[in-house]
């Protein structure tokens, strides 16, 4: 499988005329600039690297677009919408589980995500009771992201607790929760089946409010040496102050001093940081997994991304609750977040001599590629070839200059930049079409219908 594209970008910035020789595992051996097709095929746009998902919950792909009615008093907030997500997953079985999250994979292929982190809470059955197979909702994940042919980093939950301290769980809660214990073989059945089911293990403790401190450490170290370990941390600042009542300190100043926050670590949101805490973070190695258009929808706050990003910190984006499912929207609410806030524009730091559009691109695909603990994130020998081609039959990439494509991909009138997804070096999108996408869709939709009529029961 060997590829010719007008342009790319690789690790260095843009070059024209690129080879890409990709072998019979999909691994990148070869890429070339200045050079010939020589017979390679030719790729029908400008090429970047496809962007890794850091943080999914695939399942709330059915609930996006059915939480607009306002509460009483218009006190809507993140805690209001929990519970509509807790009384919407009574409904859904292990089979409308694996129906949903098909279509969120296939919608993230068709937006240039070729890898998925999927941060899996939903263990047991709707009355809460365990499945015969404690890893039956896991394999319908991982059958998902199958169907829709994009690489998984599976992150196993651990939620034993409804607050900080140790608070039992809430009937709402009973779906996620485990003991260290149960959690461990289940943790067990997943590593076995690693390997041979094709993707990536790591862990993920729900956030400080829902394990203790000593759970933290067990759960932590079921994990391998270099397995990623994902948590929730400040997105909201009732967490934060619940976290600084419990312990004196606040949640990301906690969990570097406590938890040893290092590389292997994704802080999922960490949108309430103070300067120390920024500059803390940034220092550990750790990635900040940003989810801006869910933050934006659950009125978290706006991440402090011109600071973090100033002291070096690393950072990958995700769709998080799925109500919007494109890294381009993603980098865009994130760059707009801190204009709003500084009331300038082109604000976060690019690299030297890019333009903010492709900066950020490579900054998010390098630190999705780090927290997903998977090889992908730059076109370059090594790497799996995950691959996008951006169509420019869309007007707002027509004619655009090479530096610039990215740019008016991100933050121009584009209705979706992504002509053709390749995942292991093999088209999965082609022409703006999924291969499975039709089958998906007709079950995904059939799902919605049981899903509605045993509401209406």
């Amino acid at each position: 499988m060997n590829y010719f594209a007008p342009s790319a970008l690789l690790p260095d910035g843009w070059a024209d005329a690129v080879t890409i020789d990709v072998d019979d595992t999909g691994t990148i051996v070869a890429v070339g600039s200045g050079a010939r097709a020589d017979g390679r095929e030719v790729l029908a746009g400008p090429v970047v690297p496809a962007m890794p998902n850091a943080h999914s919950h695939a399942f709330q792909r059915a609930l996006a677009g059915r939480t607009g009615r306002t509460a009483a008093g218009n006190d809507d907030s993140f805690w209001t919408w929990r519970q509509a997500m807790y009384a919407f997953l009574d409904r859904v079985d292990a089979d409308a589980i694996e129906a949903i999250a098909a279509q969120a994979y296939v919608e993230m292929a068709k937006a240039g995500y070729a890898s998925v982190a999927e941060f899996h809470y939903v263990h047991h059955d709707p009355a809460g009771k365990p499945y015969a197979d404690p890893a039956e909702l896991a394999w319908r994940i991982v059958a998902a992201a199958a169907t829709a042919g994009i690489a998984l980093t599976l992150l196993p939950v651990f939620y034993a607790h409804g607050g900080f301290g140790g608070l039992p769980t809430t009937a709402g809660q009973r779906r996620f929760a485990h003991t260290v214990y149960t959690f461990a073989h289940l943790y067990d059945r997943l590593r076995a089946a690693a390997d041979p089911r094709g993707y990536v293990l790591g862990v993920a403790p729900h956030s400080l409010r829902a394990v203790t401190a000593d759970e933290l450490g067990q759960v932590v170290r079921l994990a391998a040496p270099t397995a990623p370990i994902h948590i929730h941390a400040a997105e909201q600042t009732r967490e934060v102050d619940d976290c600084y009542a419990w312990s004196r300190m606040r949640p990301v100043e906690w969990l570097v001093a406590q938890a040893k926050v290092d590389a292997r670590w994704c802080l999922v949101h960490a949108t309430h940081m103070t300067e120390r805490e920024v500059t803390a973070l940034a220092a550990s190695g750790a990635v900040a997994g940003l989810a801006p258009t869910t933050e934006a929808d659950l009125g978290d706050g706006t991440f402090p991304g011109v600071a973090y990003l100033g002291a070096g910190g690393r950072f990958a984006v995700g769709s998080d609750s799925n109500t919007q499912i494109s890294p381009f929207t993603e980098l865009r609410q994130l760059e707009w977040s801190q204009r709003t806030r500084a009331r300038r524009r082109n604000v976060l730091p690019t690299a030297a001599g890019a333009t903010i559009g492709a900066s950020l691109w490579a900054a998010a695909a390098c630190g999705g590629a780090q927290a997903l603990a998977q090889p992908t994130g730059t076109i370059a020998a090594g790497q799996r070839a995950d691959l996008v081609v951006l169509d420019t039959r869309d007007p707002a990439l027509a004619e655009q200059a090479r530096d610039d494509v990215l740019d008016a991909a991100i933050f121009g009138p584009c209705r979706n930049p992504v002509r053709d997804l390749l995942a292991r070096g093999r088209f999965v999108v082609r022409d703006g079409r999924h291969v499975t996408e039709d089958a998906v869709f007709a079950r995904y939709r059939a799902t919605l219908a049981r899903l509605r009529q045993g509401a209406a029961a």
